[in-house]
């Protein structure tokens, strides 16, 4: 049923796949009830540990200082070290069923995380992508070394750049990043030149620490109560200043050309009650993805100077800590030619009339005519790496080269890599053109089998047969390295090659009061501070 031009290797691996795609359809649906929220993924990172240690693996658990990271390895014999990686984690706010109609899961609060992307999906497809190359490689006597990476809070772009700051991906030969589709323009294929940007974010913590020494020089008439004293403004205050400021000073940060955005999130707001006691701690973290290096560093030196002018005003001390700093994306031409080329002779992924039932099911509830092509149709199009690439020179100007933002970049300054994107059920309507569906009939689709199993089993595919190139050819392997030593001046330390931007010894961000589920004596909680329905 294969192509005749994939090796008997290859089509074992294909064969093993197709024995159990059951099996992983079940594996993805664990992962994606998990639905656990950046830096808190326990449950998922422990399942995957003990799945690729009953693979064969041996699997070095929290890596580089992150609880739920971890490193897995196999290996036969020597030959190519090729990496790739399972993600795991959920979005705050975006809970909901794998139904057609608006439902937050049960048992959960509707504030509770959701799997969006989804990542549950990305990962069971690269696992299993992996798993079926380590059956071929040892029916087939094939020598080489599998490094499966588990990297935790890519919504956060979290754990990649802490990785290569430790050195895990020093001595990689290949690596290959797959993720569901998230260009119209890019549905099936590959990144060719223009990759993903840099996306760099910090968090400022403000506290007021000795609040009694506001206006301590005024007479409170001898009265020690504070309610008769003027309160220091506090951190409250701070974090709202930093928020108003940042935000009016937006237009000023950057240039009026190319895309990019800086987002804010509170974790901590006060920390005291509403009496007069000024509020001790208070917290702000701004996300920014921008083309460039440049333009990075320069908004942060604008934010930096803000929030040392507003500690100073309200009377507290402020404390910038990077959560990350990813590096812009290195292409390689000659890793999406061999991806693609598999791609290419396995074909896009079909759905079939469960999936489109569903989908029509969605249509029904959000009130559109009934239609028999409920999905996009280039849900099931190849796209070739360079028409992409031309829809992407379309939208941007000439001289932005990097667009959107993941950590998978900092693979790229490390071994040669492919960003492989395969099409993501998503809905699709004739006759409204444009309509912009609601964010939980996307994520109720990634949760109903016939809707996102051809996207994951489609990937698994095309990873098995293209690591299994990489380990087969060495003119294939040869050819990507020396594209990626002309890219980058002379490899890992050339001339043209960019260091991890995080320190050697870089402590990750895990300890902040991130959104999580708490177990409580009334059970298992959603906690995002003391938000409740």
């Amino acid at each position: 049923m294969w192509n005749d031009e994939f090796s008997d290797a290859q089509r074992c691996a294909l064969d093993w796949l197709n024995e159990r795609q059951a099996a992983f359809s079940k594996d993805h649906k664990t992962i994606w009830d998990f639905q656990e929220p950046s830096w808190r993924e326990y449950r998922s990172s422990r399942w995957y540990v003990e799945r690729l240690r009953s693979e064969g693996f041996t699997v070095e658990e929290a890596t580089a200082g992150m609880p739920t990271a971890f490193r897995a390895e196999w290996r036969n014999g020597d030959g190519p070290v090729l990496a790739g990686y399972a993600e795991y984690d959920a979005v705050p706010g975006q809970s909901q069923e794998a139904v057609p109609y608006r439902q937050p899961r049960k048992g959960t609060s509707k504030l509770a995380a959701g799997h969006t992307d989804p990542h549950s999906a990305l990962g069971i497809g690269a696992l299993a992508g992996f798993l079926a190359t380590k059956r071929a490689m040892e029916a087939h006597s094939i020598p080489g070394t599998l490094v499966f990476f588990g990297e935790p809070a890519e919504k956060m772009c979290g754990s990649k750049p802490v990785h290569a700051a430790h050195g895990y991906y020093d001595g990689l030969d290949a690596a290959i990043s797959f993720h569901p589709h998230s260009f119209p323009a890019l549905t099936n294929g590959c990144f060719w030149e223009t990759t993903s940007a840099p996306y760099w974010s910090r968090i400022y913590t403000f506290e007021c620490p000795d609040p009694e020494t506001w206006q301590a020089d005024i007479s409170s008439g001898e009265i020690t109560h504070i309610h008769a004293i003027a309160r220091a403004p506090g951190a409250i205050d701070a974090v709202c200043l930093m928020y108003t400021n940042s935000k009016m000073m937006k237009e000023s940060i950057l240039p009026h050309t190319g895309s990019w955005t800086i987002n804010e999130f509170i974790p901590i707001a006060g920390q005291a009650t509403a009496d007069n006691f000024a509020p001790g701690i208070g917290q702000i973290q701004y996300s920014m993805r921008a083309p460039s290096l440049d333009m990075c560093q320069s908004a942060f030196e604008i934010l930096d100077r803000n929030a040392d002018s507003i500690a100073a005003m309200t009377h507290c001390t402020v404390k910038k800590e990077w959560i990350t700093k990813t590096r812009p994306g290195l292409p390689n031409h000659v890793m999406a030619e061999t991806t693609f080329a598999n791609f290419k002779r396995l074909g896009a992924p079909q759905w079939g009339e469960d999936a489109v039932r569903f989908a029509q099911d969605v249509h029904k509830t959000l009130g559109l005519p009934e239609t028999t092509e409920p999905l996009l149709p280039n849900m099931m199009k190849l796209t070739p790496p360079q028409e992409a690439e031309a829809a992407f020179r379309e939208q941007l100007p000439p001289w932005q080269k990097h667009y959107a933002a993941d950590d998978y970049v900092d693979y790229t300054w490390h071994a040669p890599t492919v960003r492989l994107y395969v099409a993501r059920p998503t809905l699709h309507h004739p006759e409204a053109p444009g309509y912009r569906y609601p964010a939980w009939a996307r994520h109720a689709m990634a949760g109903y089998t016939a809707c996102i199993d051809p996207m994951w089993s489609r990937a698994s595919q095309v990873i098995t047969t293209t690591l299994l190139d990489l380990l087969t050819k060495p003119a294939v392997l040869e050819a990507a390295q020396a594209e990626f030593r002309e890219r980058t001046g002379g490899g890992v330390g050339g001339s043209r090659w960019i260091a991890p931007l995080l320190p050697k010894d870089f402590r990750a961000p895990v300890d902040y009061h991130w959104p999580e589920y708490v177990e409580t004596p009334r059970g298992r909680e959603w906690s995002m501070g003391n938000v409740r329905d």
